[in-house]
């Protein structure tokens, strides 16, 4: 039973860093894209980051780019995504998935296993 379970959530204040992990049991996608999503209550789920099955391209929204960073460690078949210069609307919940993809996945379709969510709260 493949499962996905993101942490690293938590309340930061606006300008600060958080660090997401997301690690995968199951089964290993050293092959797959992995990606965070992110959702606010009542709002459509939006892309975040991405990252190809062997690290090496990755995709951002235009939201986040300059302030986060996504990355893997093949190894621990985890994902990270490394939160700077927060902002008060980055506060969401951060879903990890993966991918049936290898490379540039950025809609919620192109994403078949999904995590539980982490709750992220950026106060100014």
């Amino acid at each position: 039973q493949v499962q996905l379970v993101e942490s690293g959530g938590g309340l930061v204040q606006a300008g600060g860093s958080l660090r997401l992990s997301c690690a995968a049991s199951g089964r290993t996608f050293t092959t797959y894209a992995m990606g965070w999503f992110r959702q606010a209550r009542g709002k459509v789920r939006e892309f975040v980051a991405s990252i190809s099955g062997g690290g090496g391209n990755r995709n951002y929204a235009d939201s986040v780019k300059g302030r986060f960073t996504i990355s893997r460690d093949l190894t621990k078949n985890t994902a990270y995504l490394q939160m700077n210069s927060l902002k008060d609307e980055d506060t969401d919940v951060y879903y990890c998935a993966v991918s049936q993809l290898h490379i540039g996945p950025r809609t919620q379709d192109e994403f078949r296993y999904w995590g539980q969510g982490t709750q992220v709260t950026v106060s100014s």
